[in-house]
């Protein structure tokens, strides 16, 4: 099973397929637009941009089940993700990337690229001792912790990395150009 055999329903309502990008590489990631991380929209968004031509996209999926981040409809999140990021790359409608609701995209990705950890450095420390206090035991599992979850897929459709909401767009350049 790849990323390919998966489908979704686009921001603007239109049945599609993770096949539709089949030989590209491709970023994966659950967004919301009142999270702050939210800034990671222009570097996913510069990633795109900077890597379409040679084969690479970014598929997002906004979440609300963080902290209520996501709230609007789906065409004020388009609206939002254009307007305010310049994002050109697709989007789906809003769905669920954890627990038992979770979308069956976020289900093959966590169980292909399990959770270890969510990085180094104080920013990842700080965000971990947040985590921590909130899952308690379930921190480790392999659940979405939060929002601006990336997952690095190679062109055969295989997750090959798995990236915590504290590792920015840039941070992932080295290995989305060793994949292209």
């Amino acid at each position: 099973m790849t990323i390919y055999d998966y489908d979704y329903t686009t921001i603007e309502g239109k049945k599609a397929s993770l096949a539709d990008y089949r030989g590209d590489v491709m970023v994966v990631v659950n967004t919301a637009t009142k999270c702050g991380f939210a800034g990671q929209f222009e570097g996913l968004e510069k990633l795109f941009q900077d890597y379409k031509d040679k084969g690479f996209t970014v598929v997002g999926f906004p979440s609300n089940q963080f902290m209520d981040q996501e709230p609007g409809t789906n065409n004020q999140v388009a609206e939002t993700c254009k307007v305010r990021w310049g994002v050109t790359f697709p989007l789906s409608q809003k769905i669920d990337v954890r627990d038992d609701s979770q979308d069956p995209v976020f289900k093959y990705l966590t169980t292909e690229a399990p959770f270890d950890g969510v990085g180094k450095g104080l920013k990842a420390k700080s965000f971990e001792v947040m985590l921590k206090a909130k899952y308690g035991k379930g921190y480790n599992d392999n659940q979405i912790k939060w929002n601006f979850t990336k997952f690095l897929v190679n062109r055969e459709g295989t997750v090959v990395k798995r990236y915590e909401s504290p590792v920015t767009p840039d941070e992932m350049r080295k290995d989305i150009e060793a994949l292209l």
